[in-house]
């Protein structure tokens, strides 16, 4: 046949699941491979019952047909609720809201809408790999700007600031951070929605992991930006351990109607695509209304794995970890890389050890470079297991 892959498909990448092809391979030998690579809590924890049975409720009650494009009313009308009642977010309206398949289809539909090729899109390094594929796909430049891993991965504001051009369409925040776990307060947020207003740049906020921090009280951007427009990103995978329904939601606050051309743009997107998963949806609204009580013993569980990993993997030779402050990844530096690279490193780990991690370079090529990623989701015996493996791992090739 005659034909020419689009060039916009070469920039496309994820680390994350890149890699399940070479612990396919193993497995095809017959090797038992223990995953640390994908952020999926539902593999560890128990779908709460109120959230299944609201599941089957709804296929049972006939919500099988299609929803409207931006959601069904009444979840984007609890969404609201949950934004005001956990986040502090004030002042959204239904129509602020537009439910999606995820956050990776909602930052596609952003990207879509806003992004030309030649913009630039600013971005956290490191980072969640969708930010930079989908800005390569649409033809724009993703700029990462340096977060800072002596001070616990947090944003360097002056590079942000250097780094905006009149390109600039953009200004992407991950907070709880994937794959660092940093938590930014709210001193480093209100200096990025100072940023983000002086330049009169949107503001994307990524919170997914909002309900699952440790050390630190959790703000929201949207809820201190006052007249500085947000567009936030949100689900229902993470702290209602729903992953494979995909249901995410983004939300436009937009106190001055700024962002209202760039809300029907991406309704228009949504309309192209139909809708999101009907039943899960409808199920999704128990979620918000129904009890809450398993996220703070998700939390509590997730808490003590953490320390556990995080002090396992500083007392490894060879190895430094910034304490993860959210989310549930660790995001350890190889201080002494004698490998080619840090793909190379978690390969030959792969290899021997029948452990995967992604590559840190995967989440940016500069700022993750010569880390991996980790989830600490499974418990503590697993993690045990892993890291006595991984230790001797490192003390056999070092």
């Amino acid at each position: 046949m005659r034909f020419e892959i689009a060039g916009r498909i070469k920039g496309v990448s994820y680390a994350i699941r890149d890699l399940v092809v070479h612990a396919e391979k193993l497995e095809a030998e017959g090797k038992k491979i223990t995953y640390f690579n994908i952020g999926d809590p539902s593999l560890y924890f128990d779908t709460p019952d109120h959230l299944k049975e609201a599941l089957v409720d709804a296929v049972n009650s006939g919500f099988n047909g299609y929803a409207p494009s931006e959601g069904l009313p009444e979840l984007r009308e609890a969404i609201c609720y949950k934004e005001e009642k956990v986040n502090g977010v004030r002042g959204l309206e239904a129509e602020d809201v537009i439910v999606t398949a995820g956050i990776s289809e909602g930052i596609q539909m952003f990207l879509g809408a806003i992004a030309n090729p030649g913009d630039e899109i600013l971005i956290p390094g490191p980072s969640y790999p969708p930010y930079v594929s989908f800005s390569k796909f649409f033809g724009a430049n993703p700029i990462m700007f340096r977060c800072i891993e002596e001070e616990g991965w947090q944003p360097d504001l002056d590079d942000v600031r250097k780094k905006i051009t009149d390109k600039t369409k953009a200004l992407i925040l991950v907070n709880p951070n994937n794959p660092c776990g940093s938590v930014y307060g709210p001193k480093v947020v209100r200096e990025l929605i100072s940023i983000s207003g002086e330049y009169g740049i949107p503001l994307v906020s990524d919170e997914i992991y909002d309900r699952i921090v440790y050390d630190k009280e959790f703000t929201s951007t949207a809820s201190i930006a006052k007249d500085v427009p947000v567009i936030g990103f949100n689900g229902f995978s993470k702290a209602y351990l729903v992953t494979g329904w995909r249901v995410g939601y983004m939300y436009f606050y937009d106190p001055e109607e700024q962002l209202t051309e760039l809300r029907e743009s991406i309704e228009k997107e949504a309309r192209v695509r139909i809708c999101a998963n009907t039943p899960a949806q409808k199920a999704c609204v128990a979620a918000i209304n129904g009890p809450q009580n398993h996220i703070p013993e998700l939390v509590s569980q997730l808490k003590e794995r953490r320390n556990f990993t995080y002090k396992r993997l500083n007392e490894i030779s060879g190895l430094s970890c910034v304490k993860p402050e959210g989310a549930f990844y660790a995001f350890p530096k190889v201080e002494t890389m004698k490998w080619k690279d840090d793909m190379d490193f978690v390969l030959r780990v792969l290899s021997e050890t029948q452990l995967l991690f992604v590559n840190g370079s995967g989440f940016d090529p500069v700022y993750g470079k010569d880390h991996f990623r980790m989830v600490f989701l499974p418990d503590l015996k697993v993690l045990e297991e892993a890291l006595d493996k991984l230790e001797s791992f490192l003390k056999k090739n070092c």
